[in-house]
């Protein structure tokens, strides 16, 4: 398999026409990934889930995307009635925008080919870094709030098979700006390895909300990567809904760099099948005064498992700190397994954290007990998912969004 990806990799920055620096850089990158290859359960953050192993069982060979192959407008279903703008992405590529409820002027787009000088120790930052040719940025200007939120399509063409698919997107929000983002992608006809990789900027007094939604892409092996910083009074509100791809791992390093920051990271992992899926996330608090808050739910059916690693570390400067972290989980089946690693690493005096994790099975007696009222066994059985899930969807601030989360995922108020 490694050889397969050196033989690409030889390809790739023969046909980019690179610089001897850019050459030099990706190459650092692409070696730093052969020393560690793809993550197995050796390593301490993959020691609940081994793609490795999971890699090796569904690809006989790689392939790589790294230009566009096929244009079909079709690839794209656009969500009606909700006014949005849209940025399209086709096999990890930038394809095409449309922000006709923007000042354009305000908003700045670009895709300029990209190296990252910062070498990562993360294997699959370093796979992404040594193959991607361009990276999306996306910046908000200084004192400007979006209308309306961004919706980027990252969709996947019927010509992609058995192919590593890498993207890469810098998020930008200047001061005293703001911006909606929401994730969603398609189902492919064939199985591939979907390696994203987000660096973002939050200045001060901006505001970020992003909402990752992960529903019935089963032909989808996927690792999720964001880097966020947070300047002084900056706020970030990150949802995350993860259900149908076969693997998902999403990983969120949130750095709150100055004071008065905050960060709401909350989640969902609602898994069936044989479904794999973890949210890991490291929240450092380098600055005092600031504040993160914590949520993950998991309900897991059938032989899936849901993994939640989750640190707060705060620094000996950062006083007056307050951190929250909670994960639930609810196992719908004697075959269904959750994980959880909470941590907790201070080195501050006045702080205010807390951290825990619970699971258990679904409870019997309130499903008789709707069933005395009239409702079936499934329905009943239902109710109670949703309304256990539906408290993290609840802490979405922005109705509108919420309404279409619930749309979107079915998790929904019955009454």
């Amino acid at each position: 398999m490694l050889d397969e990806l050196q033989l690409n990799f030889e390809k790739s920055v023969k046909d980019n026409n690179l610089s001897s620096k850019e050459l030099e850089i990706k190459k650092l990158n692409f070696d730093n990934f052969l020393k560690n290859g793809f993550p197995n359960k050796r390593l301490e953050d993959w020691k609940f889930l081994d793609l490795n192993q999971i890699l090796k069982s569904e690809f006989e060979n790689f392939n790589f995307q790294q230009d566009l192959i096929d244009t079909k407008e079709e690839y794209f279903k656009i969500i009606k009635e909700f006014e949005h703008n849209q940025i399209f992405l086709l096999d990890g590529v930038f394809f095409r925008s449309n922000f006709q409820f923007e000042d354009i002027e305000k908003i700045k787009i670009s895709n300029e080919k990209y190296y990252d000088e910062q070498i990562n120790e993360n294997s699959l930052v370093n796979l992404n870094h040594a193959f991607v040719k361009k990276r999306l940025k996306v910046e908000v200007l200084s004192g400007y709030k979006a209308n309306k939120p961004l919706i980027i399509y990252s969709n996947i063409s019927d010509k992609s098979k058995s192919s590593i698919i890498n993207s890469n997107i810098e998020l930008v929000l200047g001061e005293d700006s703001s911006l909606e983002v929401i994730n969603l992608s398609n189902t492919p006809k064939h199985i591939n390895f979907f390696n994203c990789f987000c660096s973002t900027t939050i200045k001060d007094n901006a505001v970020l909300k992003v909402f990752d939604i992960n529903k019935d892409k089963k032909n989808i092996i996927e690792y999720n990567f964001d880097e966020i910083d947070l300047n002084k009074n900056s706020h970030l509100e990150y949802f995350i809904y993860s259900s149908g791809s076969k693997f998902k791992k999403h990983e969120i390093n949130c750095s709150l760099n100055q004071q008065y920051g905050s960060a709401v990271i909350n989640g969902i992992l609602n898994l069936g099948k044989d479904n794999q899926h973890e949210i890991k996330t490291t929240i450092n608090h380098n600055e005092e005064n600031c504040r993160s808050y914590q949520l993950i739910k998991n309900a897991l059916n059938e032989k899936s498992k849901g993994v939640y690693q989750g640190k707060i570390f705060v620094d000996q400067k950062a006083q007056k700190t307050d951190g929250y972290q909670l994960s639930r989980a609810l196992l719908l089946s004697g075959e269904s397994e959750f994980n959880a690693k909470p941590e907790l690493e201070i080195y501050a005096d006045d702080v205010k954290c807390s951290h825990g994790s619970t699971s258990g099975n679904i409870d019997e007696n309130a499903i008789f007990y709707l069933m005395s009222r009239g409702l079936s066994y499934y329905q009943s059985r239902q109710l109670l998912i949703n309304g256990f899930l539906q408290e993290v969807i609840e802490k979405i601030s922005d109705p509108e969004i919420k309404e279409l989360i619930k749309k979107i995922t079915g998790i929904k108020d019955e009454n």
